[in-house]
C-alpha cells in the first residue's frame, strides 16, 4: 500500500510512500531496486533498525518513536551498512539527501498514515 507521509506542518516528506507493515515487505524494503526517485520512499513499520546489504545507491533513514518524532537521521547512509536507533518504533527510507532536500529535522513529528 503506497500513502503520502507528511509533517504535522502539513509539508510533505514522501509522496510515493510504501508502507512495509509485515515481515515479508520489511524484508523486502528497497532491495532488487536500481534507484529510489525523489517522493519515494518505505516506511518500515515495526523497526528500530536496518541494513543496505544488497542496495545499489544510499538512502536517507529517518529512525521515528511510537510518536513518529523523527529521533535520528542517518543521511546518506552507503549500500552494505547498517543503522540503528534505541527506541525508534519506525524507519523512513528515503533517497539520500531527501532529509536535507525537504528541511527534516530531528525533533519534528510525522502525522501517521492512513
Amino acid at each position: 500500500m503506497e500513502v503520502a507521509v507528511r509533517l504535522e506542518n502539513g509539508r510533505t516528506v514522501c509522496e510515493r510512500c510504501v508502507l512495509a507493515d509485515t515481515a515479508l515487505a520489511r524484508m523486502r524494503g528497497l532491495l532488487g531496486r536500481r534507484e529510489l526517485p525523489s517522493g519515494e520512499g518505505v516506511l518500515l513499520r515495526p523497526a528500530s533498525s536496518i541494513h543496505t546489504a544488497f542496495m545499489h545507491f544510499p538512502i536517507d533513514a529517518v529512525f521515528l518513536d511510537s510518536d513518529l518524532k523523527v529521533l535520528q537521521i542517518a543521511a546518506r547512509l552507503s549500500p552494505w551498512r547498517t543503522a540503528s536507533r534505541r527506541r525508534a518504533r519506525a524507519v523512513l527510507e528515503l533517497t539520500a539527501g531527501e532529509c536535507e532536500r525537504r528541511g527534516l529535522r530531528v525533533g519534528d513529528r510525522l502525522l501517521a498514515p492512513a
